[in-house]
C-alpha cells in the first residue's frame, strides 16, 4: 500500500508539471501576441510622408515573426498531439493567401505546423535521453506562388526531463573485503551508480545513497558511496563474509525520487591473531636405535586458526636435547613438525629422551603483535636393536720392512659388540681389497700377518678393508680400513741416469769433459743418496773422472791423440756404488765415440766417413766412384738387349706361318682335289707377290752403332768420371 500511495503522488506531481510546462508558453505567446499587434497597430496609425517625385528612399523590412523558445515535455502521450508554440509573422492580415511551412530536425515526422494559423505540435512521444533538443527552420510563403515572403528564421524546441530514469549501479555487484579487527571508519570500497536524467534541471539525477542491509557492521556516505567499518572487533574466524544491501534514490532521496539498489560481497582478510596450539600435551616416540641419520622418528602437529601465512610455524627444540642428536624441521605441506636425527643413537649409553618442542608463527602482525608460540614435551625411548660390532678405530696404520719374512704379523684389530649380549666377533680381509692375497688375518684375535713377499719399489702402501661380524648374526658387519706402509732396505742398486751417448773431438784438448753421468737409485733411503764413481780400469790410459760433488762425475780425456783411424769407438766401464747397509753397486759402460769436429770444437761426422778414412777416400769421391759403376751397369744392359734383337731373324719364315688354306670354288667338279686353279702362296705371303719380303724391324730407319764407336764412347765416359774424381780428391 505504501509503494501505491507513493506511486500515486508521483502521478500526481506529474500531471501539475504538465499544466504548468504547457500553460506557461501560452500565456508568453499571447502576451507577445498582444504586443506585436500593438506595435503594429501603433505601426499604422503613424503618418508616414510620402517620397517626392524622382526621390528615392531605401529602407529594409523588418522580419514579423514573434515567438519564444519552445519546450515540450518528454514522454508525454495523449489522445491528442500536443500543442509544442505558435508562430506569428506582421503579414498575416487575416488573408488566406499566407502559408507557413517548417522544416529541420524532425520536421514532417515528429513535428508538424499548421500551415494556416502556425501551430506546431508534437507527433511522437519524445525521450530527452534519446535527444535533448531540435533545431527547426521556419518560413513563411505565398500560398499561390510558392515564393517566401521572408527570409526562413532558426528556432529550437527543447525536450524538457522528468523523472523517468531510476539510477543504476553499472558495475556492480561488488566485492570488497578489510582486515579484521579493524577499527570503526575504515574503508572497505565504493560503489557508483548513474542516472540516465537530466543532472541540471531539478532534482532528478541528484543520488542519496543508503545500506538497506548490512547494518550494523557497516555504514555508507550518503553523498561519495564510501563504505566503511561500522563495527569494532569484527573476528573472521567467527564470520568471514557479510553481504551488503546498497540503495540509490534520485530527488535527492526525497518522496517520489526512483530508486536502484547493488550488492556488496565484504570479506574479511585474515590477521595473525591466533596463536599455534598443539593438538597434544606431550607426545611419545619409540626410535631404535639403528635408526639411520636424517630419517624421521616422529611428528607433532600445532593447529592455528589463522590461514595462508599467518598458520605457518616453526619448530624448534629448546630443551633436554643436550648431545645434540635431534633435529626437528617443517613440512611445507602438512606444516607438522619431524623429528629427525642429526647423530646416531645409542642404546647402551642413553635409553630415554624429554625433549621440549616449540612452535612459532613465522609472520608477526602489526596490528595484534607478537610473534604467538607454544610449547610440548616430547618423549623418546629408545629401542634396542642388534647392532654391528664397533671397532677401537676407523683407521689402522702398520707398518712392515719390504724383506719380512712369511707369517710376520704386522699387527692387529679390535672390536667389540656393544649389544647386551656381547656376541663373539669373527675377523675376515675384504679381498675386493687384496686382489693379490697379500696379507692374511686370524678370524678369532684380529692379528694380521704376510701372506706373500712385499717389494716396495713395486707397492709402497697396502690399503685392505677388514670385516667384523657376529658369530650369531653374520649380517651384522661393520667394516674398518687397514693401511699397510712398507718400509724400504737397501735392496736394489744404482744405475745411470739414462742411455748416456759421448762423442769425443779427434782435435780435443786433455782434460776436455767428454760427458757428464748421473745415477738413480730405486731405494729411497731416509738420509737420501750418496753415490760413489770409479772407472772398471784404475789405471785407464785415455779417461779418467771427476767428482762433482753432486751426485754427479764427468767423463775426462787424458790426451790429444785420438784418432779415428786407429779407433773410433771407445767403451769405458764405470763402476756406481750407494752408501746404503749393505752397499750395493753395478758396473754400467759409457760408449765413447771419436768424431770429426769443426775448429769450434762442434761435432760434424763420427759414422760415415770411419769407413771410408781408411783408404784415403774422401765423401765426394766416393759419390763419384758409385756414379761410374752405375754408368757402366745402364751401358751394358743397353748392349746385351741390342745384341738379342740383331740375332732374331728378319724374314718370316714359313713355320711361323699360322694362317689356313683358304679354297674358293666358283664352278662344280673337282672338289678338295683341285688344287691348280689356286695359288696358295698368295694367301700364305700376300705382298710376296711384288718380290718385297717384310721386315720385323720396328723402326726401319734405325742404324746401329759400330762396335768401335761404342767403345770409344766408354772410354770417354771412364775420362770424364776419372776427371771428375781427381778434382774432389783435390
Amino acid at each position: 500500500m505504501l509503494k501505491r500511495g507513493e506511486e500515486m503522488q508521483r502521478d500526481l506531481w506529474t500531471s501539475l508539471l504538465l499544466v504548468w510546462i504547457t500553460c506557461v508558453p501560452y500565456s508568453s505567446m499571447a502576451l507577445l501576441n498582444n504586443q506585436s499587434q500593438s506595435l503594429q497597430m501603433v505601426s499604422a496609425m503613424i503618418p508616414r510622408n510620402r517620397p517626392s517625385e524622382g526621390q528615392r528612399i531605401l529602407s529594409r523590412a523588418k522580419r514579423g515573426w514573434v515567438w519564444n523558445q519552445m519546450f515540450v515535455l518528454e514522454e508525454f502521450s495523449g489522445p491528442d498531439p500536443i500543442l509544442v508554440g505558435r508562430l506569428h509573422t506582421d503579414l498575416d492580415m487575416g488573408n488566406k493567401n499566407i502559408k507557413y511551412v517548417l522544416a529541420g530536425e524532425g520536421a514532417g515526422t515528429i513535428f508538424a505546423i499548421n500551415e494556416r494559423t502556425g501551430d506546431i505540435h508534437a507527433m511522437k512521444r519524445l525521450d530527452r535521453e534519446e535527444k535533448a533538443e531540435y533545431t527547426l527552420t521556419a518560413q513563411v510563403i505565398d500560398r499561390d506562388t510558392d515564393k517566401p515572403l521572408e527570409p526562413p528564421s532558426e528556432f529550437i524546441i527543447k525536450v524538457q526531463d522528468i523523472n523517468d530514469n531510476p539510477p543504476q549501479f553499472i558495475e556492480g555487484p561488488y566485492k570488497g573485503s578489510v582486515p579484521e579487527m579493524s577499527q570503526v571508519g575504515t574503508s572497505v570500497t565504493r560503489v557508483t551508480a548513474t542516472d540516465a536524467d537530466d543532472p541540471v534541471y531539478g532534482n532528478s539525477a541528484k543520488l542519496v545513497y543508503s545500506i538497506l542491509e548490512g547494518q550494523p557492521y557497516f555504514s555508507i556516505d550518503q553523498t561519495t558511496a564510501i563504505i566503511r567499518v561500522a563495527l569494532a572487533g569484527m573476528d573472521r574466524e567467527m564470520r568471514e563474509e557479510y553481504l551488503v544491501v546498497i540503495q540509490a534514490k534520485d530527488m535527492g532521496g526525497h518522496m517520489g525520487g526512483l530508486s536502484g539498489t547493488t550488492t556488496v560481497t565484504v570479506t574479511l582478510t585474515d590477521i595473525n591473531d591466533n596463536p599455534p596450539k598443539f593438538t597434544k600435551g606431550s607426545f611419545e616416540f619409540t626410535i631404535p636405535e639403528d635408526l639411520g641419520i636424517g630419517k624421521p622418528g616422529g611428528r607433532v602437529k600445532a593447529n592455528d586458526r589463522d590461514i595462508g601465512e599467518n598458520a605457518k610455524s616453526a619448530y624448534s627444540i629448546i630443551g633436554g636435547d643436550e648431545r645434540d642428536i635431534f633435529e626437528i624441521v617443517t613440512d611445507a605441506q602438512t606444516q607438522e613438525g619431524i623429528l629427525r636425527l642429526k647423530k646416531p643413537l645409542d642404546f647402551e649409553s642413553k635409553k630415554s629422551y624429554n625433549l621440549t618442542v616449540v612452535a612459532t608463527n613465522i609472520r608477526a602482525d602489526s596490528i595484534t603483535g607478537g610473534p604467538y608460540m607454544d610449547q610440548t614435551m616430547v618423549k623418546i625411548i629408545v629401542e634396542d636393536a642388534d647392532e654391528p660390532p664397533v671397532f677401537t678405530k676407523s683407521t689402522y696404520l702398520f707398518d712392515v720392512h719390504e724383506n719380512a719374512a712369511i707369517n710376520t704379523v704386522i699387527g692387529a684389530v679390535a672390536a667389540r659388540d656393544q649389544d647386551a649380549t656381547h656376541s663373539q666377533v669373527r675377523y675376515f680381509i675384504d679381498r675386493h681389497t687384496d686382489l693379490e692375497r697379500q696379507f692374511n688375518i686370524n678370524v678369532d684375535d684380529g692379528k694380521i700377518t704376510l701372506a706373500k713377499p712385499l717389494d716396495r719399489e713395486t707397492d709402497m702402501w697396502h690399503n685392505i678393508t677388514v670385516t667384523a661380524t657376529e658369530v650369531r648374526n653374520h649380517s651384522q658387519i661393520s667394516r674398518a680400513t687397514v693401511a699397510i706402509k712398507v718400509l724400504d732396505i737397501n735392496d736394489n742398486a744404482p744405475e745411470f741416469a739414462s742411455e748416456y751417448e759421448a762423442f769425443l773431438c779427434e782435435n780435443g784438448k786433455p782434460g776436455q769433459v767428454i760427458q757428464t753421468i748421473s745415477a738413480v737409485d730405486k731405494d729411497n733411503p731416509s738420509q737420501g743418496h750418496m753415490f760413489h764413481y770409479r772407472l772398471e780400469m784404475l789405471n785407464n790410459p785415455n779417461f779418467t773422472i771427476k767428482n762433482n760433488l753432486d751426485n754427479s762425475i764427468s767423463i775426462l780425456a787424458k790426451h790429444d791423440s785420438f784418432r779415428r783411424q786407429k779407433q773410433d769407438t771407445y767403451l769405458l766401464p764405470i763402476v756406481v756404488t750407494d752408501d746404503g747397509e749393505p752397499p750395493m753397486s753395478s758396473t754400467n759402460t759409457l760408449t765413447i765415440q771419436v768424431c770429426s769436429c769443426s775448429r769450434e770444437g762442434n761435432v760434424q761426422s763420427c759414422n760415415v766417413e770411419a769407413f771410408v778414412l781408411p783408404i784415403g777416400l774422401s765423401m765426394g769421391a766416393l759419390i763419384a766412384i758409385l756414379a761410374c759403376i752405375i754408368l757402366l751397369l745402364v751401358i751394358v744392359v743397353l748392349y746385351v738387349t741390342l745384341r738379342r734383337h740383331k740375332n732374331e731373324p728378319l724374314i718370316i719364315k714359313d713355320d711361323e706361318d699360322v694362317r689356313e688354306n683358304i679354297i674358293r670354288y666358283d664352278d662344280e667338279g673337282g672338289g678338295e682335289e683341285d688344287t691348280e686353279a689356286f695359288d696358295i702362296a698368295t694367301l700364305q705371303n700376300p705382298d710376296g707377290i711384288s718380290g718385297y719380303l717384310p721386315r720385323k724391324d720396328i723402326k726401319p730407319d734405325l742404324q746401329f752403332m759400330p762396335r768401335q764407336v761404342l767403345n770409344t764412347v766408354v772410354f770417354q765416359c771412364f775420362f770424364v768420371f776419372f776427371f771428375v774424381f781427381v778434382f774432389l780428391e783435390h
